[in-house]
């Protein structure tokens, strides 16, 4: 146990007490950290840096780890794993109803350590490699209609008017290839940037879905998503990556109802094909009748 931490600070007094609880608020540099004994009191709550919670954790003796479900929180959650403590990540929906006033680091951390009760299982490095590869090919698909979105609005200044949809960039791209056309030769030269740039995201995000379609034929979960009707390679990628452990729910509900996943970026994507099957057997329903 390190030295700096067998003493209180204002008393100067040896801290016996067994720690029970490391209520942790993260940061990229600056850590609050809220001690709990075994009788639920908060024994020290103090800012540490990056080294000096890795020491923490590897010193301490085995003791709940809690944290919020944040960025980096699933790094420090294996880092704290490797020492044998136990881990709850906490989403931030479960924590903002206990936060105090003033709102600090040190509020954070106590209110971290109120709501330990409801938690999510920490995801693996492999897990997580999957979220990145789906958030990176939902960013380049999401950059590339911004590209086109922007490249259609310009030109639609000058009369050029085209569809929806990256097919219809042909047109716009024939539309500038035109000499005879009165354009002026700045929106030629700027037109053909935005083209050359949506070709190369095209050609990234392309490759980027071979990857995770080849990854589904050699993953057995994942080729079992696949033969849900409306679940392609990108949107199972993204259930396993996001969606948490069902053995850590009470019923098939709970999933869909928790906060830690169901708020993110990720739910729209994953519940697109849902929402379409039922919107066709609702048709085909009132059509029968």
């Amino acid at each position: 146990m390190p030295r700096w931490f067998h003493r209180n600070r204002r008393t100067g007094t040896a801290i016996t007490t067994p720690i029970n609880m490391l209520a942790i608020d993260l940061a990229m540099v600056r850590f609050q950290v809220c001690a709990i004994g075994q009788d639920g009191a908060v024994r020290y709550d103090r800012v540490l840096s990056r080294s000096r919670l890795a020491t923490l954790l590897a010193g301490q003796q085995c003791c709940v780890m809690v944290t919020g479900a944040c960025a980096t929180s699933r790094y420090w959650g294996r880092v704290a794993q490797s020492h044998d403590h136990e881990l709850r990540l906490v989403p931030a929906a479960y924590v903002k109803p206990f936060v105090k006033r003033p709102k600090n680091d040190a509020a954070d951390a106590e209110a971290i350590a109120e709501a330990a009760s409801r938690f999510v299982a920490v995801k693996s490095a492999e897990t997580q490699g999957r979220a990145v590869a789906f958030s990176r090919h939902r960013c380049l698909v999401r950059q590339r209609t911004q590209l086109g979105n922007q490249l259609r609005g310009h030109l639609a200044e000058f009369g050029l008017v085209a569809p929806k949809g990256l097919a219809s960039l042909k047109v716009l791209e024939t539309a500038l290839a035109e000499e005879t056309s009165t354009l002026p030769g700045a929106v030629r030269e700027k037109g053909a940037i935005y083209l050359d740039q949506i070709a190369r995201l095209t050609d990234v995000t392309t490759r980027s879905a071979n990857e995770l379609e080849a990854t589904t034929r050699t993953d057995v979960q994942l080729r079992r998503l696949c033969t849900i009707p409306g679940i392609g390679p990108v949107t199972a990628g993204a259930i396993a990556a996001f969606v948490p452990d069902l053995d850590t729910f009470e019923s098939g509900r709970r999933p869909a109802r928790d906060q830690s996943w169901a708020s993110s970026s990720v739910w729209p994507a994953v519940m697109r094909p849902f929402r379409h099957a039922r919107s066709r057997a609702s048709s085909t329903v009132s059509i029968r009748v």
